[in-house]
């Protein structure tokens, strides 16, 4: 059982994490500053310290918590479908993600803005880490029903470009799975068009050409159904239009 001392060390962690979120959506990262957190909260910056190292430490551990959070969103987007549904699912979580990313602009640059790195001592994963691995097994787990369930078309191994097969087969073996390695290839075309589309969204780089992103959107996911044998469905109207 927790001491009260753990209560209330755990209680001003979750105060500091509020705080520098808040201060990340109404001013961006560039002002996530313990000086600053410590301002909001009426303490001094060295307080701080004795909860987070430094403004990294303090930095991973919201990205973490985000990542954490985006996850659990993505798995309820999976249990609103029917269970044996995947084309559903497949969609939903793709929409899910956009409309999260939307949703939350400054957290999505925070988290892929730049690459999470590790920064744990002698190859140890960090919270950053491991709550980004969580969230793209999500993405993962998806696919390896998929392949269960229907499996899609898939290029040979011998097909695939000896430079890349290499790749895949060490990604393929972090991930500790057993797939062909054109599943594993396929998974990653899919990401990043999925990623790319809505990192190109939310950075507003299509704002060139697009007054209105979704219709765009709506033929990439059609088009990756294609690919995974998977029909498409329209997104349903909003309740009362």
């Amino acid at each position: 059982m927790a001491t009260r001392r753990d209560r209330l060390r755990a209680a001003t962690v979750r105060e500091i994490s509020e705080t520098a979120r808040r201060i990340l959506i109404e001013q961006g990262p560039d002002a996530v500053t313990l000086r600053a957190i410590a301002r909001e909260m009426g303490m001094t910056a060295p307080a701080l310290y004795r909860y987070f190292g430094s403004h990294g430490e303090l930095l991973r551990h919201l990205i973490g918590e985000i990542f954490t959070e985006l996850t659990a969103e993505l798995m309820a987007a999976t249990k609103a479908v029917p269970p044996d549904d995947m084309s559903a699912k497949f969609l939903e979580v793709a929409r899910q993600f956009r409309r999260w990313a939307r949703a939350h602009p400054r957290e999505y640059a925070l988290l892929f803005g730049v690459p999470v790195r590790g920064a744990g001592e002698q190859g140890e994963t960090d919270f950053a880490q491991e709550c980004a691995r969580q969230f793209g097994w999500t993405f993962m787990s998806l696919f390896l029903e998929l392949w269960k369930k229907r499996p899609f078309p898939v290029p040979a191994d011998e097909e695939i470009p000896a430079a890349l097969r290499e790749q895949l087969a060490r990604y393929r073996a972090d991930l500790g799975v057993s797939l062909p390695l054109g599943v594993v290839l396929q998974f990653l075309k899919c990401w990043i068009r999925l990623q790319g589309a809505v990192s190109l969204e939310i950075f507003g780089h299509l704002e060139f050409a697009l007054d209105d992103p979704e219709p765009m959107f709506e033929v990439m996911l059609a088009e990756l159904g294609a690919i995974l044998n998977l029909p498409y469905a329209p997104p349903r109207p909003p309740s009362g239009s």
